[in-house]
């Protein structure tokens, strides 16, 4: 298996700056895979801009060694990625994500391209297309995508940002409600929701949650969701 992932739930925490509680596993991913040279995918972000999001993400990269540049301002968006030693692909809105990267005739190449070993790390949006499919998403459809079918990097859902916070005050449904309504339409189909602060690391075939003190949550069929903390062994998503 020559896959090398580095799948972030999220950004940002509440109070910290921008990537700042995931620039060490960047870094040290960036170095465990030699890499010097990003090529970033903006597409998941709408709201931003494609030059304001490159800018911010640019900021961080560059205190880390590391040259990052765009794949919006390359000529041949499919040239681009296959040459690259490295691929970022940043978090926002997964269905705009999803759409972007099948408009461009990337979606396959990029899944090519990291099963043959090239580096890829994804946040939020970027993680959750390194799966199946965008069904697990927690964004709204603002667009349709040509299929919701992913990069299947990894035989599995993500959930990023997983919460299973309730508010007593709010009627609807909970994620675990979502999620246990999507593992009963795809019984045969595995789900990781990892929370704030955590990633999932594959390397040399080993799956693993690091980050901070925190664990995942497994959805499957009727079984009922199961905890795995950053020490448990999880190899069996990757079945």
């Amino acid at each position: 298996m020559k896959r090398n992932l580095l799948l972030i739930s999220n950004s940002t925490n509440a109070g910290e700056k921008y990537l700042d509680w995931c620039k060490d596993m960047i870094k040290d991913f960036c170095n465990e895979s030699g890499v010097k040279n990003v090529l970033f995918i903006p597409y998941a972000g709408v709201s931003m801009g494609y030059d304001n999001y490159e800018t911010k993400v640019k900021a961080v990269f560059e205190t880390l060694g590391l040259n990052l540049y765009s794949i919006h301002k390359q000529a041949d968006a499919k040239k681009v990625v296959q040459d690259a030693e490295c691929i970022a692909v940043g978090g926002g809105n997964t269905f705009h994500l999803v759409y972007e990267l099948y408009r461009n005739g990337i979606m396959e190449l990029i899944s090519q391209r990291a099963k043959e070993g090239v580096a890829y790390m994804g946040w939020s949006a970027g993680s959750n297309v390194a799966g199946m499919s965008l069904k697990t998403t927690n964004d709204m459809p603002i667009i349709e995508p040509e299929s919701f079918d992913c990069m299947k990097l990894v035989p599995f859902q993500i959930n990023p940002h997983y919460t299973d916070f309730f508010d007593p005050k709010h009627g609807g449904e909970t994620r675990d409600d979502r999620l246990n309504e999507f593992t009963k339409v795809n019984p045969d189909m595995w789900v990781a929701a990892i929370r704030e602060a955590t990633a999932l690391r594959l390397k040399d075939g080993k799956l693993s949650l690091i980050g901070r003190n925190n664990k995942m949550k497994v959805f499957h069929g009727s079984d009922e969701p199961k905890e795995y903390d950053l020490n448990a062994d999880i190899n069996f998503l990757m079945k």
